[in-house]
Parts: structure tokens; sequence; C-alpha cells
């Protein structure tokens, strides 16, 4: 019998992937702006590219501490951004496989709605899709305000199966983590 499958057990899988989240999940301050990110590597933030309004950021840490960080690029194309921070001992997110969710998933959101700090939501996916222009979107019946926008979609054990973007229609849009995943790689090697 998996975690999961007892519905009693269900809650408590859930407070532990919200513990998990939280830890990997930094409040970002940007002029004019901010929202979420999910620390994707010791000194790598991924983020919305709307999120940020100027090359530097105000990064707030689980632990409440303050950085500073700077944009590596931001690409509004692809709504996607990624920020350099300085190394802080935190955790770095799981990444998980976007290319299991499907239409009833289970998936939590957390991030840091109208300035209330790591506030956890859950619901279920509603449909994984593309869009006109192809653009393919994890849609789910979560509850999601401004604040989230950057931070972790993720499944019942914590791991990170999209970039929370925007609301629509009453649904939330995620970026799936795996054209997460190339956009990273890519912004990295050019980087360097």
């Amino acid at each position: 019998m998996s975690v999961l499958s007892a519905p009693e057990a269900l809650p408590a899988h859930l407070a532990q992937a919200a513990d998990r989240l939280r830890q990997v999940t930094v409040e970002i301050d940007s002029a004019g702006g901010g929202g979420a990110g999910v620390v994707w590597a010791p000194d790598v933030v991924v983020t919305n590219a709307h999120v940020l309004h100027d090359a530097g950021v105000r990064l707030r840490l689980a632990d409440d501490r303050r950085l500073e960080g700077h944009v590596i690029v931001a690409d509004p194309r692809v709504d996607l951004a990624l920020v350099r921070m300085p190394r802080a001992g935190v955790l770095t997110a799981t990444p998980g496989d976007s290319g299991t969710v499907r239409v009833g998933s289970v998936v939590v959101a957390l991030g840091h709605p109208r300035g209330l700090r790591r506030m956890l939501t859950a619901g279920v996916v509603h449909a994984v899709a593309a869009m006109p222009g192809g653009r393919r979107w994890i849609q789910a019946a979560i509850r999601l305000a401004p604040g989230n926008s950057g931070g972790p979609l993720a499944d019942p054990a914590g791991r990170v199966v999209g970039i929370n973007t925007l609301v629509a229609g009453g649904l939330a849009f995620a970026i799936p983590i795996d054209e997460v995943r190339r956009f990273v790689a890519a912004a990295l090697a050019a980087d360097r």
C-alpha cells in the first residue's frame, strides 16, 4: 500500500510536502512588484520574468534571512527568469516529472499571495494541454493570487512539477517543470 492510498494519510503527507516546499520557496521583492521563486541550485532561483522589474532583487528565505540577488536572465516570451543569489546553505527543490501529471492529479502550490507569506493551497489538475501557439500548460483548479507567481506547483510528495504563472478563467496555469529544466540548462550554459 502506498502512502497516498489511505485517505487519512493524505493530510499528513501534504503537511510534509508543505514543510519541504516552504524551505525551497523564496519571497522576491523587485522594484514595483514581486512574487515567489524556487531555489533550483544552491545559488540559483527560478521564477517568472513578470515577477522581476529590475536587475537587482531582494530575496527573503524561509528562515527570514534577506539576501540581495541579481537577474541572470529574464525571458518574457516564456515568462521565466533566473536569479543568482549568494550561497546560503538552503535546501534546493526536488524537480518532479511533469510528464506524469494527469487530469485529477492532486497538486499543491506555495507562495506569498497578497503579502501573506508561505501560504499553501491544494487542488486538482484540470488539464495538461497546449494552448494557441503550442505552449503546454498545467491547468489546475487551485486558488492562487498575486504573490504566487514564480512559486512551485508540486505533487503531494513535494516534487515541483511546474512554476505557477497566471490565473485565467478561475484556473491556475503553471509552466511544466520539464520546460523549466530546458530553460535553466540553456540559461546556465550561456552564463558560463
